[in-house]
């Protein structure tokens, strides 16, 4: 799919004990509210591993980031369906052949309340 200006992309991921606990071993965040499951079984998904959701645009197209900013509205836990919007904002050709890119995103869970937001800019090499 060729990207442009204005172009929205949706996508959904369901966060597991799985992804919560490779998550960590990668990362070394094992603070005990990502390794103690609350009174429902769940356990707190990392930020950052929210965080990987709009990133997967970058890869899907290529993205060298430069850079990124995320705000945590409220806590994702195990079992959450998270959907994921990113808006192409800035999408052009640059001089050196290289592809300008700059995009916002929000994320919300299943209920609709949002969890994440935020932007990315970088290159498309």
């Amino acid at each position: 799919m060729a990207l442009q200006a204005g172009d929205t992309i949706t996508f959904e991921r369901t966060f597991t004990e799985e992804d919560v606990e490779r998550f960590t071993k990668v990362s070394g965040d094992a603070g005990t509210h990502h390794m103690t499951p609350d009174e429902q079984g769940r356990l707190v998904v990392q930020g950052l591993l929210t965080a990987t959701l709009p990133t997967k645009v970058g890869g899907d197209h290529n993205v060298l980031a430069r850079q990124a900013n995320f705000e945590f509205l409220r806590p994702v836990f195990t079992t959450d369906t998270i959907i994921c919007n990113v808006k192409i904002e800035k999408f052009e050709k640059q001089r050196d052949e290289r592809t300008a890119i700059e995009a916002s995103f929000s994320c919300e869970n299943q209920k609709g309340k949002a969890v994440l937001q935020g932007s990315f800019a970088g290159v498309i090499l």
